[in-house]
């Protein structure tokens, strides 16, 4: 059997240092980064409050247009405000419409 030489030996050793080196450290393979579940999280849970934020807008602005425009009022009762009718009136054909208009009209109308 051939012997091995001291150089050969001192060329593996340092290749196998190398690859250890390179494979993953086994503690930390599996462990898991919370900072991007948080970060995703909070993504989510701002979205939904900003939908939340819409929906209520909207519909405050429909309920304020409906008054405005005096589609709600009691046909028994004159000066009193019929409330079922405030919570199913459609005062503008579309969501977004309501939104727009509450957004650019911030100031009460003079």
């Amino acid at each position: 059997m051939k012997e091995i030489s001291d150089e050969r030996k001192a060329a593996e050793g340092q290749v196998m240092k190398i690859y250890k080196e390179s494979s993953p450290v086994i503690e930390t393979l599996f462990e898991w980064a919370y900072i991007n579940h948080v970060a995703w999280s909070l993504a989510v849970l701002a979205l939904g409050f900003i939908v939340w934020l819409v929906i209520a807008l909207s519909n405050a602005e429909n309920q304020r247009n409906a008054l405005m425009t005096k589609q709600c009022f009691d046909p028994v009762f004159k000066g009193e405000i019929d409330k079922k009718c405030l919570r199913t009136v459609h005062s503008r054909e579309h969501w977004w419409e309501h939104v727009s208009y509450a957004l650019t009209h911030v100031s009460p109308e003079k």
